[in-house]
């Protein structure tokens, strides 16, 4: 290793190991103990928590890892996040919190005294307590690690745009069997020393998973250091069993690398990034539950599976596991490493950083040291015009991508937000943004590719996962950012969505945790419109994922418009600590809304279209929301998405060119989540306001972008649910037309009509009539499509005109 390289003299190397111990014995304390916290008694059966609970196999390796952490920022100053991957280990994290000081200032009650270690080892998974893992609850994390995977993304997304910032990201060997994480490997790729800052992971190899072995755990340092070399890292390799030789060899290792990454940023920033650059990384092999129990009855354990969660079980019941409980944790010498008042003694106290620069006091791990919110410009200058509502067409996302881009152009000396897309920025008509920025790369761009640069800030790669996971990441350390995805493969990464909002969740309760800008999810080339994939991309299932969660952080909105979607666009895009999805198509539309109607609508969630129905006019004018209406229409017809709104209209003016006496309502919903009660979620209407959109007794029709049943489910609790009929996507799809998609899905114009006057109530001249043609239509459609490859020219050219025209 490098001569300039200062090792740890003997003194220092015994105070780290003391650390190290006073980690590892709080860590087994809080599996095992409810009483007698530092053993200043023998131990009793009655002192062991009735239900243990806990992973102690991958602690010792994070504790490690944490103190040496501690080392290098007292001797350099660096800000450093930590990550961490094996997010089981809680209780090593929460220890280390815990003896750098910040946990008791966060949690006064958990003091560093007698009475806080006391509660420190009763809390710890217990109720009323705190989680197993590395979860909101713990100070400095922005990873719980529960979902394994998505660590070293995590990581990714902290280090962009955060110039001096290391995120130190500790990746299980376990979690390195998985997709996401092995996709993760290639951040190289898209970090730029210039302006970013830098990710060291570190490779823990202890061999098991929870039952069995590791792929990389078992293969040879060459190999190991190979993989990770090809995706462009610089790895050093640390291993062995014996604590003051690995802790000697870890320190040198973990100061080469912070002289590696401090010299590649001085060389980007004084000349400038002009290509990838090898990062370090750590590749730690250390044994499995470290200086836990060798052997339990007669069976290794350290070093083996059998240590990854609580290597003796049978404490309370079986005296010889009590005493070989209390020999281990005595073997920590907790009397050398706590005061006579229960204080970590003064010689280890300062060891750990001071304020701010402690890991768990990071303000990066707590919305970022800047918490300034994302200014937008007045969507007013990207509004689309209207006219007459229905009569124009416009690619709904394309005036978002303007907006995005004069947000990158407004955040350019202040980079702050950032678009993360597969490879379908342009696919997805947000094209606009490479006007003023490039796609992010640091590999070489001159075999003919477009907007690519080492300085770009749009961030494409194939993969789901990592585009969210970056844009998690950058999110938790306070920027902001639209995560823009093909609808169907956002359930690639709907778990990662799952995860996201119930650490927002739990986060929400803590009032310590300082509010993060929101997770904005864009779903386009949507279902209904994959006209050139087909089946394999027809898939809105994300909404149904999305539902199931807490109504407290999640929203879903479903502009039928482009002016509607700025308006969405800018309220999700100022918003913090929710799961925002908007859900619209890229392709060209009709246009309904101006955009102070679109504002006005957006505010409201749902409204009633006059202007598309043909009961009396009422003086609320277009997006009428609470006016009583003089009468009850007859025929209610409501609509959410783009191409159900579009089919909805038509079927509205089919039945009022038909059926002239037949009296419609049509009623438009953008957030779906009005329509629970509010108890269910608070932006439920109030029982009156949904009367007055839906009466109170009338058959709703219901055309709807999603499942069918997901719009049943947010009915429940409502009056008479069973009076909605709701024609959604059904899996029923292919290569086809776009009419065709509305059809064989049963959701078109003519089976919205067919469905409406099978609901009405009393007889209607000219009902017959429209049956007749609408049965007619759908045959004639049906021969059309496959002899001309096209839909009808009625169909293709139709446009919303009033129907007694």
């Amino acid at each position: 290793m490098n001569g300039s390289i200062t090792r740890m003299s003997p003194d220092e190397l015994q105070l780290i190991n003391q650390y190290w111990n006073a980690a590892n014995y709080l860590t087994v304390a809080q599996i095992y103990l409810q009483e007698n916290a530092l053993l200043r008694e023998p131990l009793t059966a009655e002192q062991i928590k009735p239900r243990l609970l806990g992973h102690w196999g991958t602690s010792p390796g994070l504790s490690l890892i944490y103190v040496h952490l501690n080392r290098l920022i007292q001797r350099t100053g660096a800000q450093v996040l930590y990550v961490a991957g094996p997010g089981h280990g809680g209780p090593a994290i929460v220890a280390n919190v815990y003896l750098e000081g910040t946990y008791s200032e966060i949690y006064p009650e958990v003091s560093k005294d007698a009475a806080g270690l006391r509660r420190l080892i009763r809390q710890f998974s217990t109720p009323g307590g705190i989680p197993s893992h590395v979860g909101p609850q713990t100070p400095g994390s922005i990873h719980e690690g529960g979902e394994l995977g998505y660590s070293l993304a995590h990581a990714t997304g902290a280090a962009l745009d955060n110039p001096d910032l290391i995120v130190a990201c500790v990746v299980g060997d376990g979690e390195a069997e998985t997709g996401p994480l092995a996709a993760s490997w290639k951040a190289p790729a898209f970090l730029n020393p210039a302006h970013d800052g830098a990710v060291l992971p570190i490779l823990h190899l202890n061999g098991h998973k929870i039952s069995g072995p590791t792929v990389l755990g078992r293969q040879s340092d060459s190999d190991v250091a190979a993989l990770l070399a090809a995706h462009g890292w610089n790895p050093f390799i640390v291993a062995g069993d014996d604590p003051l030789v690995v802790h000697a060899e870890f320190a040198v290792a973990l100061e080469r690398a912070y002289t590696e990454i401090r010299g590649i940023q001085a060389q980007a920033r004084e000349h400038g990034a002009s290509g990838p650059e090898r990062w370090p990384a750590i590749i730690l092999r250390t044994p499995k539950g470290w200086t836990g129990p060798s052997k339990v009855d007669g069976v290794q354990v350290e070093g083996t599976f059998r240590s990854h969660q609580v290597p003796l079980s049978g404490v309370r019941e079986n005296p010889e596991h009590l005493a070989q409980l209390e020999a281990w944790l005595r073997s920590y010498e907790p009397e050398s490493l706590f005061d006579s008042s229960g204080r970590l003694v003064p010689e280890l106290e300062a060891l750990a950083p001071r304020g701010v620069l402690r890991m768990g006091a990071s303000p990066f791990a707590n919305g970022g040291p800047d918490v300034a919110d994302l200014v937008l410009p007045p969507i007013d200058d990207y509004a689309v015009t209207v006219g007459t509502p229905g009569s124009t067409k416009h690619e709904s996302t394309r005036p978002l991508g303007e907006l995005l881009r004069d947000i990158y152009s407004e955040t350019a000396t202040d980079p702050r937000f950032r678009l993360f897309c597969p490879d379908e920025t342009n696919s997805n008509r947000l094209g606009a943004v490479f006007e003023v920025t490039d796609r992010a790369l640091m590999e070489s761009a001159e075999d003919g590719g477009e907007k690519i640069s080492p300085e770009g800030r749009v961030m494409e790669v194939l993969s789901e996962h990592l585009c969210q996971g970056w844009l998690e990441g950058y999110l938790l350390t306070g920027r902001h950012g639209l995560f823009a995805t093909y609808e169907a493969f956002a359930m690639v990464s709907a778990s990662m969505t799952v995860q996201h909002a119930k650490w927002l969740q739990h986060a929400q309760e803590l009032p310590w945790r300082r509010p993060v800008p929101s997770l904005n999810i864009l779903l386009t080339s949507t279902c209904w419109r994959n006209d050139h994939n087909g089946f394999s991309h027809q898939g809105p299932g994300l909404i149904d994922t999305a539902l199931s969660l807490s109504g407290s952080v999640v929203r879903v909105y479903l502009p039928p418009d482009a002016n509607t979607l700025l308006a969405a666009a800018a309220h999700v895009l100022e918003s913090r600590n929710y799961v925002n999805l908007l859900v619209v198509d890229k392709q060209s539309h009709p246009q309904y809304l101006s955009i102070e109607a679109a504002r006005a609508h957006a505010a409201a969630g749902a409204s009633i279209w006059e202007w598309a129905g043909n009961e009396a006019a009422s003086e609320a004018g277009e997006n009428e929301t609470a006016e009583h209406h003089p009468t009850e229409p007859d025929i209610v017809l409501a609509c959410a998405g783009d191409v159900p709104t579009e089919e909805t209209l038509a079927a509205a003016w089919l039945l009022q060119r038909y059926v002239p006496d037949l009296t419609v309502r049509v009623v438009n919903v953008m957030d779906l989540l009005v329509l629970p009660p509010r108890d269910v979620h608070p932006h439920g209407l109030a029982d009156e306001a949904f009367r007055r959109l839906f009466t109170a007794d009338r058959d709703v029709v219901v055309a709807w972008h999603g499942y069918a049943r997901a719009f049943h489910q947010l009915l429940h609790g409502r009056p008479g649910p069973e009076r909605f009929h709701v024609r959604g996507y059904n899996e029923q799809g292919t290569t086809t037309t776009p009419f065709d998609m509305v059809v064989v899905n049963r959701m078109s114009r003519y089976h919205l009509a067919l469905e409406a006057l099978h609901r009405v109530s009393g007889q209607f001249d000219g009902a017959a009539v429209l049956v007749e043609h609408c049965e007619r239509m759908l045959a004639l459609h049906h021969d059309y499509i496959r002899e001309h490859l096209e839909d009808l020219p009625a169909i293709r050219d139709w446009v919303w005109t009033p129907p007694d025209a």
